[in-house]
């Protein structure tokens, strides 16, 4: 049998791809497919949940994983990368921050992302203000040499300082339809900045389900790409889901090699997975 001749297109196109990847600290493995939708059935939602209010794993995984992004990221692999920040530094002490913001990012109303809204966002922290519009600067009361991590936390994402009560982010996803306590469907915004690094399906829907045996029935029956699952041994018998780090998801869902840390890797799943 005669071998094909080697295509220099593709393979430029799969070390590009592999590039990313590593950049977005993923190891090697299948190559992320653009489009269609993941559905994920999401305990701890409430009907007073709105987009300052409400800490369960539904809203956590709405403001982070889809609508909202922070000055810093932990990646796939664990490692810190910037996110809305593009560099950072501290006095000897760590208690006075100065972070550096990325160019060109607009909130989905269009509205640019300035150091007035990280400003806005970041003030329980102390004393933040912003140096110009592209540098702000943090001072702390007690000193914390972590902070660029505390960072990446849901409780700090960066909202507009014009509506920060309202479902606007500068996220790869944006809100088409949120009912609280029940659903959110967002669609992928085509120009964000993170474009063919991460973001790769091109809707996605939170469904609100309280009852782990019903979450469990909704992916058994493929109503459902993934859910959070506590007890892995009630879906022991699919072998087309794949239960770690309290998710369960389909087989039909790709993730990262290098996940499996925590629930939804670190909230971030909807813009880290793609379909297979």
């Amino acid at each position: 049998m005669s071998r094909k001749p080697l295509d220099r297109r593709a393979l430029f196109a799969s070390g590009a791809a592999a590039a990313l990847l590593a950049a977005a600290g993923v190891s090697a493995g299948p190559l992320p497919q653009r489009g269609g939708k993941l559905r994920l059935a999401l305990s701890g939602a409430d009907r007073g949940d709105d987009w300052t209010r409400g800490d369960g794993l539904f809203m956590q995984v709405a403001r982070l994983g889809l609508v909202f992004e922070t000055l810093t990221e932990v990646a796939a692999d664990g490692t810190l990368r910037p996110e809305l920040a593009t560099a950072w530094a501290s006095t000897q002490n760590a208690t006075v921050w100065t972070f550096d913001l990325r160019q060109g990012v607009t909130f989905h109303d269009d509205t640019p992302l300035t150091a007035l809204d990280v400003a806005h966002s970041l003030a329980v922290l102390g004393e933040v203000r912003a140096l110009s519009r592209s540098r702000v600067q943090i001072a702390l009361a007690v000193p914390d040499a972590a902070l660029p991590f505390t960072l990446s936390r849901p409780a700090y994402v960066i909202r507009p300082a014009h509506a920060p009560d309202a479902g606007i982010g500068t996220g790869l996803y944006r809100v088409d339809h949120f009912a609280a306590g029940q659903q959110l469907l967002a669609g992928r915004v085509v120009t964000h900045w993170k474009d063919r690094q991460a973001g790769w399906f091109d809707k996605v829907e939170l469904v609100s389900i309280p009852s782990e045996a019903v979450r469990v029935q909704a992916l058994a029956e493929y109503l459902v790409d993934g859910a959070d699952i506590a007890d892995p041994t009630a879906l022991a018998a699919y072998s087309d889901i794949v239960v770690a780090g309290g998710h369960a998801v389909s087989t039909g869902v790709v993730m990262p090699a290098t996940l499996g840390r925590g629930v939804f890797d670190d909230l971030r799943a909807p813009q880290r997975w793609w379909g297979a």
